[in-house]
This record gives C-alpha cells, structure tokens and sequence, in this order.
C-alpha cells in the first residue's frame, strides 16, 4: 500500500529546495498526495476496508496542515505547490 522507495526518492528530486533538502513542507507534501492517490484507488475497489479508509483521513489531514503552515509562512511557495500537485482549482 505504501510507496516505493524509488517513487519517494523521485518525488523528494522533484520538490526538494536544495540538495540536501528532504523534509521540507513540499516535499512532505508531495508524498503524501502521492500515498493520498494511491489509497483513494485501493478503496475504490476495497470499499468495506474501513482501516485503510482511517488512514487515508489522517494522511489528508496531515496534508491539510501542512498546506496551512506553507500558506501562512510563505503564499508562493503554497501557491506553486498546489498548482504543481493539482490540488486547487
């Protein structure tokens, strides 16, 4: 259910601010969108799997927060994440 270690690597390249940069809001943000999608398309076909259904709240809410913290601290930086991520209309 989780992602890869090589998908995970590729998406900390993608959204990482430096080189040594793998913990910074976008990149935490970026996997869990990834982990969020992944999970929405396992409980379409799983509907009944109400554990799998928990994480997937608490990851959203995670990601909620996160996207709260980077648009209080810094708008283009939000503003760039999400129109990246898909994530607003």
């Amino acid at each position: 259910m989780s992602i890869t270690k090589e998908k995970k690597t590729q998406l900390i390249q993608e959204y990482r601010r430096g080189d040594t940069d793998t913990g910074s809001p976008e990149v935490q943000i970026a996997v869990y969108s990834s982990r969020i999608a992944q999970l929405t398309e396992h409980l379409k076909g799983h509907v009944k799997d109400h554990a799998s259904r928990r994480g997937l709240l608490i990851m959203v809410s995670k990601r909620r927060r996160l996207l709260n913290y980077l648009e209080s601290s810094d708008r283009s930086r939000y503003t760039e994440v999400i129109s990246r991520l898909g994530l607003r209309k």
